[in-house]
């Protein structure tokens, strides 16, 4: 059956995004050094982070809180004033780091924008997506943009039905399992799994191997040859 809606994930499928976090968390752990080893502030960091998920949601702001609160929970009363405001101080560089397109990001979109329509998907703080796709000259592209808290096979159904098509006529790409394509394939569409090198705790998830709409690619450029695949 011929695709004609195709839905994408943004951070780490368009452009880079773990890799800052990532950078944000080690240096979390040097201004922590000398309260905690690495590997506690790291397995600290990752509990708050998933138990302040419902109080705060996803994204740079959310990152930021997390690890104060972690830096409190290691440090207590003995945690240096000076240290919270590096920690602040690294949330603004998370926040205003540049946008970086993924290689032939560019050219791959401008491939599937001939191919069927384009929406894109993603979870975050509002301002912050809303900037990050403006600065990546890519918004043009996108007949919609969905910027939700979560995402789950009732947000994916709720898209297919907006858009009139049948579900087996969408695709979903995105880099995280628990996120882009568990959800998808629920919802009754195709999903795409583009493996990215750094991957959060949270949105690990098993590999649905063996499911008739289910397919993995290498990178994000793969996309319009499996589309004309499907079709």
């Amino acid at each position: 059956m011929l695709i004609k809606l195709i839905l994408l994930d943004a951070d780490d499928t368009l452009w880079h995004n773990m890799r800052h976090f990532d950078a944000a968390e080690r240096a979390l752990a040097e201004m922590l050094a000398p309260l905690a080893e690495a590997g506690i502030t790291r397995a600290t960091l990752s509990q708050v982070e998933a138990r302040n998920l419902r109080h705060y949601g996803y994204g740079a702001k959310s990152f930021t809180l997390s690890m104060i609160e972690t830096a409190i929970e290691l440090g207590g009363d003995v945690l240096p004033i000076s240290t919270v405001r590096e920690i602040l101080e690294a949330g603004r560089d998370l926040l205003a780091h540049p946008v970086e397109l993924l290689d032939g990001v560019g050219e791959t979109i401008d491939a599937l924008s001939q191919l069927g329509e384009l929406v894109l998907v993603t979870k975050g703080e509002l301002l912050h997506q809303e900037m990050k796709l403006a600065a990546s000259g890519l918004g043009d592209y996108f007949s919609r943009v969905e910027i939700v808290s979560d995402k789950s096979a009732d947000t994916f159904r709720r898209l297919i039905a907006d858009h009139g098509v049948d579900p087996a006529q969408a695709i979903m790409a995105g880099d995280s399992l628990r996120s882009d394509i568990r959800p998808a394939l629920e919802a009754g569409a195709w999903a795409a799994y583009v493996p990215h090198d750094i991957v959060w705790s949270h949105e690990r998830a098993p590999e649905p191997e063996g499911h008739p709409r289910y397919r993995r690619i290498a990178c994000l450029g793969d996309l319009p040859a499996l589309i004309e695949q499907l079709g």
